[in-house]
């Protein structure tokens, strides 16, 4: 018996004694780790790395517009179904509870703004598109009570949770739960490419194709920019796509994400983490990896079945190490993109930069929060009076990283239509209705409190202490 074989039986016997996981739970995951320990890992061969085509990566401004006639777009809408990825919670930006229940705008959090989109769409059109939430074991038990507010609303919400795995002792290979570790530390959810056979296991999957839903378009919980789009759906119902992949332009802010490439003839994601040490220049640059992976996909029902019931979606694993009081552990994660390959007809599309708006830290609160969009019918939209396509860059030093440390430093949030890039650092506090325009750093003295005057107008400065305002 190989070492390889010996720890997989090891850890079976370990992991069949686990009552808190069920038998998909643990089989799927003893799967990822015999995937894991074989090396399956695909090595991709630079040199036959080759750029999609249009064809491929279609320009979405080539899309053809869907047919301005309600029953159409009611037929089309009634295919689909709105998946969010609601796992996170909200502890980088210092909130408890999961991501989505953050307040975005006008006291609406990410979840209040996408019930209100899917049901004008529910209520203009006279359509069902149900909304599914995938929850992890972190923001489950939250969800469930705040979904309970939307019950009167004309939308149908379901919520079901993705797999929760052990985490692996380095050491010995051993589940930290089978070491005495009973908390939440000991498990992980393992990605959102969990997000297939979860579907399939919770028995979502079959209640949507027995009511004829055909796609779900799945994405991350913070990107307002994910709304549903007719044009995008009704490309992938008339041309048979089984998968379709949301890319936009790249920028420098954006030169981790995973890429779109040709690659043997399968259209496939390049993510960094496979690109050998020799090439991730490259791989960063925007002139020959032009596109990135937004994580707005759009997939046929019945294709997920096929595939997860043939076991077929064996995306490339990505090793997190961690640690857990001291203990070296390494959780093993797949992500949702990678599966572009295994599914027929799959395409990309090259999507305006609108459509990928998230919210990571409160630099880009203070984006969507700001004049520089407006908020109806639960779409944020951009400013038109903004001249320049590209956002300003936001840096807010470590004070403004909580939320409520945040929104206790603005009394209101600054007028930043004309700002090219804002700097803060030190105990900045921002009055009523400051202006901020060009190229405006602040940063106040070690020890010192500044203070921005109600109706400051700051154009183009960097500002040291009151004397400079």
């Amino acid at each position: 018996m190989s070492a390889d074989a010996e720890k997989i039986a090891k850890l079976k016997s370990d992991v069949s004694s686990l009552t808190q996981i069920s038998e998909n739970e643990k089989s799927g995951f003893i799967n990822l780790v015999a995937r894991y320990l074989s090396g399956e890992a695909q090595h991709i061969d630079w040199s036959k790395i080759q750029t999609p085509t249009d064809e491929v990566v279609v320009p979405y401004d080539t899309l053809a517009p869907v047919p301005e006639d309600a029953a159409v777009t009611k037929a089309l809408l009634d295919k689909l179904v709105v998946l969010k990825l609601n796992g996170g919670l909200g502890t980088t930006m210092g909130c408890t509870g999961p991501k989505s229940v953050i307040e975005v705008r006008n006291g609406l959090t990410f979840l209040d703004l996408i019930v209100i989109q899917i049901e004008y769409l529910n209520t203009k059109y006279g359509c069902n598109v149900p909304l599914l939430l995938m929850n992890s074991f972190n923001t489950h038990d939250d969800t469930l009570k705040i979904v309970e507010k939307y019950t009167k609303s004309n939308i149908d919400i379901h919520t079901f949770n993705q797999s929760q795995y052990p985490r692996l002792v380095v050491e010995d290979f051993t589940p930290l739960p089978s070491k005495g570790n009973n908390t939440k530390e000991a498990w992980y959810p393992p990605g959102h490419g969990d997000v297939f056979p979860s579907l399939k296991n919770s028995g979502k999957l079959d209640a949507l194709l027995s009511k004829g839903k055909e796609y779900v378009f799945v994405a991350n919980s913070d990107n307002l920019g994910a709304v549903v789009d007719l044009k995008i759906l009704n490309h992938l119902v008339k041309n048979k796509n089984e998968y379709c992949m949301e890319v936009t332009p790249k920028t420098l802010a954006d030169v981790k994400g995973g890429t779109l490439i040709s690659y043997e003839g399968k259209v496939q994601l390049l993510e960094i983490a496979q690109v050998p040490d020799e090439h991730v220049n490259e791989f960063k640059s925007i002139e020959k990896f032009k596109i990135f992976n937004t994580n707005n996909l759009w997939v046929n029902l019945q294709a997920i079945n096929r595939l997860v019931e043939a076991d077929a979606l064996k995306m490339e694993i990505i090793p997190n190490p961690k640690e857990v009081d001291g203990i070296k552990v390494l959780q093993l994660e797949t992500a949702a993109g990678a599966a572009i390959r295994f599914f027929d007809h799959a395409i990309g599309s090259n999507v305006p930069r609108s459509r990928f708006l998230p919210v990571k830290a409160t630099s880009d609160l203070l984006l969507v929060q700001s004049d520089l969009y407006t908020l109806a019918d639960g779409f944020v939209t951009r400013n038109p009076a903004r001249a320049n396509p590209a956002n300003p860059s936001i840096d807010l030093g470590p004070e403004f990283k909580k939320v409520a440390n945040f929104l206790s430093r603005f009394k209101s949030i600054p007028s930043i239509i004309e700002l090219d890039s804002l700097k803060v650092t030190g105990d900045v506090w921002f009055g009523l209705g400051v202006t901020l325009k060009g190229k405006v750093t602040i940063a106040a003295k070690a020890g010192a409190k500044l203070e921005i005057p109600d109706g400051a107008v700051i154009a183009g400065k960097e500002i040291n202490g009151p004397e400079d305002i």
